[in-house]
């Protein structure tokens, strides 16, 4: 305990070996009696100040995630789901075992409390001997701050170690906790049993007034006052000193009635295999996308409304100098739709749920390889789906190729744009430290490549110090495949003009397209697809190994 900025968290997060970029760590941290270092984070849990959750999930299907990545892969899963409803008992759950977690603004779930003590159970669940609390009541009213404590007396009454930090407490708090260590400026300035710090103050010349809060007085004799920090700092340095000298005359033995096991630091990271962690996490991640009412009700009605706003501007087409025109425009413009929609879909994909995946990471529940994969193969479908019933009203009410072959290609390719397009979104995405700069950084990454996509710019007259965008353009390779697929097979068009294309494959012509790069534009937007979704996984890869 100790005022705010007294060194709490970061003592916690050294003992932790967690956060630790900016600090020169000098020591070692001994369980059992043994220097455990990086290791200890698989011998203990933390229950960190954020509560980080999946917002869509129910309270049970959070845990039994957690059960079975977090405990040991020799269980059955039977096993692991009688915990998980051990815990949920055992941690007051029941009531909200079925409700969602919630999500601010957009999903009702449980209140704070709930939260917190669901953040105190997914670290229960393996029954660790050692648990780090970082101000487990923030943001809580006393009551609720009393109830947390409470339960968390109760787990360390069954046999479990738990060390907390904590800003101020009611005195009712206060009680619960067994022993005390105040901390001020980053030194120690007590530790012992909560009942004999009072008695240390007084030793101290600091006399705490009657049916006053100990931990008040504590924090008031301890913090840096504003104004006076001269004299408030020589109070300090002045208790500091007072216990500095009692500790040296004072042999600590520490009795228990149970031991935190011994470590066990060889063997895996990750207590689930491969497969396992796959078939987990994607389970998890395809709930989260079907439960948000952003993904199906307003990227439907997206779909659907821009179709028939397309559809009927452009409606039914004739091949003839105006159509060639038209045809040409409506199908970039929907392919830029397209192109943008799925994009922009998914440029939150990791933004958002990144301080989760990075803790989970750092926790061993699962590999960036399995998270990466399943988010982006759980949103697959969802692309496809929307793909689909944009293309399948716009084919038909534009009047594009009649033949249904063409008709399945144009989808084919649309669908292969989609994909591509995500990707690229993928890759800004996980570059982003957050939402704003995912989107700040996605309109001017993807411009160039629209301008470069052979419709606003004819193909043959791209300067040569920009040549290069063209060959990483999806819009560039999608437009020019699209376009042979319309016009490849139209041998007579109406002209009113001298002007005027009398076949398709003079449309082709005029726009530096040739017939002949149809299955390389299929190609290279599958190549893209890969190199983008690369670069992707790549940059949250780099992101991942960031954590000390």
């Amino acid at each position: 305990m100790g005022a705010s900025g007294a060194g709490k968290t970061t003592l916690l997060n050294v003992l932790t070996a967690r956060n630790l970029r900016l600090l020169n760590v000098d020591g070692e941290v001994l369980v059992n009696g043994e220097n455990v270092g990086q290791d200890i984070t698989r011998l203990s849990a933390y229950v960190q100040q954020d509560d980080l959750f999946i917002g869509t999930l129910t309270v049970r299907e959070h845990l039994v995630f957690q059960a079975l990545l977090r405990m040991d892969r020799h269980l059955t899963y039977q096993e692991k789901m009688e915990r998980v409803a051990e815990v949920i008992l055992e941690l007051g759950l029941k009531k909200c075992a079925d409700t969602v977690i919630g999500v601010v603004g957009k999903i009702k779930g449980i209140s704070g409390g709930e939260s917190k003590r669901l953040a105190f159970a997914s670290e229960i669940l393996t029954k660790p001997g050692l648990m780090f609390c970082d101000e487990p009541t923030s943001g809580l009213d006393s009551f609720m701050s009393q109830s947390i404590i409470s339960v968390l007396r109760d787990v360390a009454e069954g046999g479990r170690t738990i060390i907390c930090t904590i800003h101020q407490p009611s005195s009712e708090v206060f009680e619960l906790f067994d022993h005390l260590l105040l901390m001020a400026e980053g030194r120690v300035a007590f530790r012992g049993r909560s009942t004999k710090a009072l008695d240390f103050f007084k030793r101290a010349g600091l006399q705490c007034p009657i049916n006053y809060n100990p931990a008040d007085f504590y924090i008031q004799n301890l913090a840096i006052v504003p104004g006076k920090e001269k004299e408030s700092r020589e109070k300090v340095m002045a208790i500091v000193e007072q216990f500095s000298r009692e500790a040296k005359t004072i042999e600590c033995t520490i009795s228990t009635g149970y031991s935190i096991p011994a470590p066990q630091v060889k063997g895996t990271k990750y207590k689930a295999s491969w497969c396992s962690q796959f078939r987990t996490v994607f389970w998890r991640s395809w709930i989260s996308l079907v439960r948000d009412p952003m993904v199906f009700k307003v990227r439907l009605i997206q779909s659907i409304v821009i179709a028939l706003l397309l559809g009927l501007v452009f409606f039914q087409q004739k091949l003839n100098d105006k159509g060639i025109m038209n045809i040409n425009g409506a199908i970039f413009l929907v392919l830029m739709n397209i192109s943008f929609s799925n994009m922009f879909s998914v440029v939150n994909a990791f933004t958002l749920e990144q301080p989760i995946y990075l803790r989970e990471h750092w926790n061993g529940l699962y590999r960036c390889d399995v998270y990466f994969l399943c988010k982006t193969l759980a949103e697959a479908p969802i692309l496809v789906f929307m793909t689909t019933i944009l293309v399948c009203i716009v084919y038909w009410l534009i009047g594009l190729n009649n033949d249904v072959g063409a008709f399945f290609i144009f989808l084919a390719i649309m669908i292969l744009i989609a994909n591509t397009a995500a990707s690229f979104g993928y890759m800004i995405s996980c570059m982003s430290s957050n939402l704003n700069v995912a989107l700040s950084l996605a309109t001017p990454l993807i411009m160039p490549l629209v301008l470069f996509g052979g419709f606003y710019l004819n193909s043959g007259s791209v300067p040569v110090y920009f040549i290069w965008l063209k060959y990483i353009s999806m819009f560039f390779y999608g437009n020019e495949a699209l376009l042979i697929n319309q016009w490849r097979n139209v041998n007579n068009i109406t002209c009113t003009t001298s002007m005027c294309a009398h076949t398709g494959k003079e449309v082709l012509k005029t726009l530096d397209f040739h017939e002949s790069h149809f299955l390389m534009d299929i190609l290279l937007i599958i190549v893209l697809l890969l190199f983008f979704r690369f670069l992707a996984f790549m940059a949250l890869l780099i992101k991942s190994s960031k954590k000390t």
